[in-house]
């Protein structure tokens, strides 16, 4: 089996989640997805349905995503090893 890159799988995650959490505080502002932006709020200190709250979504969304992506690619990885023919 191939080894996955911890940096790739990092950048993918962290932009795949950064983007949502930033999307959904900009949905937000319009009425669509509160609560799912309340629920996150209470997780992402500055994070509401604000412009400003959307970017600080995005940027801790995109660190959060990108260590999840990173301890995911390294325990695939490390279960993994050893079993490539």
């Amino acid at each position: 089996m191939a080894k996955v890159s911890i940096k790739g799988l990092a950048i993918a995650a962290g932009t795949t989640w950064g983007l949502g959490v930033g999307g959904a505080g900009f949905l937000a502002m319009f009425g669509w997805g509160g609560a799912f932006v309340s629920t996150l709020g209470s997780l992402y200190i500055g994070y509401s349905a604000t412009p400003l709250g959307a970017l600080i979504g995005l940027v801790l969304g995109f660190i959060d995503g990108a260590i999840a992506g990173a301890i995911t690619a390294c325990v695939y990885n490390y279960v993994t090893k050893g079993k490539d023919k």
